[in-house]
């Protein structure tokens, strides 16, 4: 069976923003992009939480869509709601056998969420997930530490830096913030 997938999400959090950003190409299995500019990051719930996904396009969008119900269900709360997905994911026959990861976030916080059950809130702010993730979360680190820009623009050069890198990564990137 032949896959899509290949990405890299960035979340940063700096001065009361939250920035999601995604770059654009989805890769057909190891050696062909098909895609340039997908776009892997997106509001939900009335523009409130922004999502971004990493894995095989297919089930990381059922799960966006799940999770956008998990949200209407807890009345917006992003950790209750995260927390529900992840163990309904985990629990469920058919949804355990998706491949993705979703970063979520609002006003208030940023959380990674997997299918074995994780719900996982960075410490310092910056959250990363997908074949560049690595190198994105470390351009972050290195950016929040040393420099005085904005969460929009720590994210968007961080997945710069990870497209010069990454070979599943390219520099076709959305920005997303809350």
């Amino acid at each position: 069976m032949v896959e899509f997938k290949g990405t890299t999400i960035l979340a940063v959090r700096r001065d009361g923003k939250c920035a999601v950003a995604g770059d654009g190409q989805v890769t057909l299995g190891e050696s062909t992009v098909m895609k340039h500019k997908a776009r892997k990051v997106r509001r939900i719930h009335d523009g409130k939480v922004v999502v971004g996904f990493a894995g095989t396009v297919a089930d990381a969008f059922a799960l966006e869509d799940r999770f956008e119900a998990k949200l209407s269900k807890h009345g917006g709360n992003l950790k209750r709601s995260a927390v529900a997905l992840a163990r309904e994911w985990r629990a469920d026959k058919v949804l355990r056998t998706l491949d993705a990861l979703l970063i979520v976030a609002d006003d208030k916080d940023t959380l990674i969420i997997s299918g074995s059950g994780e719900v996982i809130e960075p410490d310092d702010g910056v959250a990363a997930i997908g074949s560049g993730s690595m190198y994105a979360l470390a351009a972050a680190r290195a950016l929040m530490k040393h420099s005085t820009l904005s969460a929009s623009e720590i994210a968007r050069e961080s997945l710069l830096i990870a497209s010069d890198i990454c070979v599943y990564t390219n520099s076709n990137i959305s920005v997303e913030e809350v």
